[in-house]
């Protein structure tokens, strides 16, 4: 599906630059991204190796563990049904410790995990399914790894200067999408 997508925007493009007459340009810059692409996906698969590092270390050392008990009366509270499940909250600790931290990546198989324990809690948990869906693209962030390793790669002398910025707007957005979340079910009760 992906390999389709590219190759339809690649045809697009092209047809497009023919069409305006900047076929040199368009070359040029294709030749020009390829190059600057090697260099820019070294720089951040250093930072990430630099950071799942440390989310290994912060697992076993007990940080993460702690991180996650301090975040179980929360998740009890925002997923009543799904917290029922050890094995589900496991994941749901997991899944927001590792967005907290930053780490998308190790996010993902912790989020996918609790996911599928929510599914198969049947349609009682369909409501909380569509909020851990809300909460991962918020996505709550106090250190944010990637985008920090992103700006480094493209020479930010102060990576981390972003900080305050990445804190309001993910507070912000994780607030809009738990009030969108709790207003529509409650205007659409028959999607219960």
């Amino acid at each position: 599906m992906l390999g389709t997508l590219f190759t339809l925007l690649f045809l697009l493009s092209l047809y497009f630059s023919v069409l305006s007459g900047s076929e040199a340009q368009a070359g040029t810059a294709l030749l020009t991204g390829a190059q600057e692409a090697i260099p820019f996906c070294l720089g951040i698969a250093g930072s990430l190796c630099y950071w799942n590092a440390w989310m290994e270390l912060a697992e076993r050392s007990g940080l993460a563990a702690r991180l996650s008990r301090l975040l179980r009366p929360l998740l009890c509270r925002l997923f009543p049904r799904s917290s029922q499940s050890g094995e589900v909250l496991s994941a749901l600790s997991e899944n927001l410790s590792a967005n907290l931290l930053g780490l998308g990546n190790a996010a993902t198989p912790a989020g996918i995990r609790a996911a599928r324990g929510m599914a198969s809690l049947g349609a009682a948990a369909r409501d909380e399914l569509s909020l851990l869906v809300v909460i991962n693209t918020a996505s709550l962030q106090l250190i944010p790894g990637t985008i920090a390793a992103v700006r480094a790669s493209a020479g930010a002398k102060a990576p981390f200067d972003i900080l305050p910025a990445v804190w309001l707007s993910s507070a912000c957005s994780v607030c809009a999408g738990l009030g969108a979340a709790a207003f529509f079910k409650r205007i659409w009760p028959c999607c219960r």
